[in-house]
């Protein structure tokens, strides 16, 4: 998997969600990373994603081997793990299958108890937060479905951080992935025993919050968090929550040993 990478010391890999690629993690963790040195942060890109082929993968079960072969060839020790939406189902699953390696999950807006969209327990959009900015119509079409905070600045990174995504996503081969989602194992195997964080958004019409706070019951030590005027892009609608809760669960970490 083609993967960019920053700073050093504690591995913190993070894995982005359904058809954006590595900028998204990289554009919300690196602001936060300025201010918490000692951490090696990793940011591959999904296979069909990104720069990372598709190649043999057919599956989430290929999609999570593949991580795993990640892990295993660029890290190899214990590390902390954050995953957004479909990639924080990815994280789930690697938690619990290597709990012991896994030192931290942090969790934005991730699939909760139901993958399909179709499934999911989802809340009534709203735009709760807009400064009336007039955008290109392109833009317009693929930001607007999911922006409770509709400003310029969302706009902004919403355009730098996840549309370069989106245009370079091998859609056939998603298709294909696509009708082999589900990972054939349940992602949680029993309790991950080590300091967890769930974002999630009060208006998020993607993944929603009730299907993810269903899974509590597996994280004993988790903060779960449903932050109000936030979306499906949690992290570019309130940065500085963001900020903060994550700088918390990163002491708690750190506390844990």
């Amino acid at each position: 998997m083609h993967f960019v990478e920053h700073g050093a010391g504690t591995p913190v890999l993070a894995i982005h969600g359904w058809t954006p690629d590595h900028r998204l993690m990289l554009g919300c963790l690196e602001p936060f990373f300025e201010t918490r040195p000692g951490y090696r942060r990793l940011y591959p890109d999904l296979p069909a994603m990104g720069k990372s082929p598709a190649d043999g993968i057919d599956s989430s079960d290929d999609m999570l081997a593949a991580l795993e072969e990640f892990v295993d060839t660029q890290i190899g020790g214990p590390f902390l793990l954050v995953g957004e939406s479909y990639g924080g189902y990815l994280a789930r699953a690697l938690a619990h299958r290597r709990p012991d390696q896994v030192r931290g999950l942090a969790l934005i807006c991730p699939t909760g108890t139901n993958v399909f969209l179709a499934d999911r327990t989802l809340p009534r959009f709203q735009v709760r937060r807009s400064d009336g900015v007039v955008l290109d119509p392109g833009l317009a079409a693929q930001f607007d479905g999911m922006a409770v905070v509709r400003t310029a600045e969302t706009a902004r990174r919403f355009a730098a951080e996840i549309v370069p995504g989106l245009e370079l996503a091998d859609r056939d081969a998603m298709e294909r992935i696509h009708g082999r989602w589900v990972l054939s194992a349940d992602p949680e195997l029993g309790t991950y025993e080590r300091p967890a964080l769930f974002l999630t958004g009060r208006q998020d019409n993607v993944t929603g919050y009730e299907d993810v706070y269903a899974l509590l019951p597996h994280y004993p030590y988790a903060s779960f968090a449903v932050l109000d005027t936030a979306g499906h892009n949690l992290q570019i609608e309130q940065p500085v929550l963001f900020n903060a809760l994550m700088g918390e669960w990163l002491d708690r970490v750190a506390e844990s040993g």
